[in-house]
């Protein structure tokens, strides 16, 4: 955490907790503009002039959501490029292999071809018949240097496959090398923007006063508990209060486990781009808790609402994963009674939330033995 935030964390204390979006969960809001594109919208105010509540909750709103889909997309990259580097170790390892068995080939042949010049001392085989004066060892003799005449052609022949392998392996190697420090540059770009737009949210922070945080917090808490009466009301939450505690033990369900992990890294640290243990950004949470359960889930909140099964909101049950926002760019576990639990935003903690604490994209629900499969 920044020093601005930590100066700033005692009187923000309920700002840091509250959840992002007071607005109806069904509600879709706008779609932000990309994030490669500078945010050229005007100032909520003329210069000079105070924002109200409502317009500091909204800037700190899309600064918050726009840091969030820059983590993902560097947690995207980072994934690409952990796979990108096992890519490039495991090509360098065969096509050293390659190159041992290439050596082996040509010694082989080598060999073969000494071995026919000396049975055949240079002769073909109707001269060396003729001279010879044991015609029958000599036809003797033919037929070994034909055997060994056959059996250099295979030599051959693999040692043609073999330095073929080894070029087609050593292009590959080169282009996966390409590739990776490719995707190290685009993790390097995508980690600046994330400090650029973190920068931009700790300069709002720094300009409040510890009333203006409260009064945010309050307006944010409102918007939420007004989204979750609607989802309430509306029956699209499923009817699963109160929450049963999840079971404990290695022979408890999938889901119970991913969620009792969960709710035991409550009160840690946001930070972007962790996935545990001792800090966490939304995905890594979500990814984190699930494996600890023995069910690899993709890594980010893009690709799990893309690659998991989709449920409805009705059909909830404690383990599911809750995603937000058009982009998919935060996702949350469902854990009953209407309640999720998140690493919200930077600067929070890991923390149970209503499920209404930003606008719903849907939910999805990893299956056991089916890891990242829709």
């Amino acid at each position: 955490m920044s020093a601005v935030l930590r100066r700033l964390a005692g009187t923000a204390a309920v700002a840091a907790q509250a959840v992002l979006a007071p607005v109806p969960a069904a509600a879709v809001p706008d779609p932000q503009p990309p994030l490669s594109a500078p945010d050229t919208r005007p100032p909520l105010t003329a210069p000079g002039e105070q924002p109200s509540v409502a317009e500091l909750l909204t800037d700190l709103q899309r600064l918050y959501r726009q840091t969030e889909q820059a983590t993902e997309t560097y947690n995207a990259t980072t994934e690409k490029l952990q796979r990108q580097r096992a890519e490039v170790a495991r090509l360098d390892a065969e096509l050293a292999r390659s190159r041992l068995a290439l050596r082996s080939r040509r010694l082989d042949a080598g060999r073969l071809a000494r071995q026919q010049y000396q049975h055949g001392g240079g002769l073909g085989p109707y001269v060396r018949l003729l001279l010879a004066p044991d015609p029958q060892a000599a036809l003797d003799e033919g037929h070994v240097i034909g055997e060994l005449a056959r059996e250099r052609a295979r030599t051959v022949a693999r040692l043609t496959v073999a330095e073929r392998r080894q070029d087609a392996l050593a292009r590959a190697a080169r282009k996966a090398l390409d590739t990776q420090l490719g995707l190290a540059a685009r993790q390097k770009r995508q980690r600046d923007d994330v400090r650029t737009k973190l920068a931009g949210v700790e300069r709002v922070l720094a300009t409040l006063t510890p009333d203006q945080l409260a009064a945010v917090a309050r307006l944010e808490e409102q918007g939420v508990a007004k989204a979750q009466r609607e989802l309430t009301t509306a029956g699209a939450l499923p009817a699963d209060r109160p929450a049963a505690p999840p079971a404990a033990g290695p022979a408890a369900p999938a889901a119970d486990r991913a969620v009792r992990y969960a709710l035991d890294q409550v009160g840690k640290p946001y930070a972007w781009g962790a996935a545990g243990p001792d800090a966490y950004d939304c995905s890594g949470l979500t990814s984190r808790a699930w494996a600890q359960a023995g069910v690899p889930v993709p890594r980010t909140s893009q690709e799990q609402w893309d690659r998991l099964r989709k449920v409805p909101l009705r059909g909830l049950r404690p383990g599911d994963l809750v995603v937000y926002f058009p982009e998919a760019t935060h996702v949350a576990m469902y854990v009953g009674d209407g309640k999720v639990v998140q690493a919200p935003r930077p600067g929070g903690r890991v923390t149970v939330s209503p499920i209404a604490a930003h606008p719903i994209l849907g939910a999805v629900r990893p299956a056991p033995g089916r890891p990242g499969q829709t």
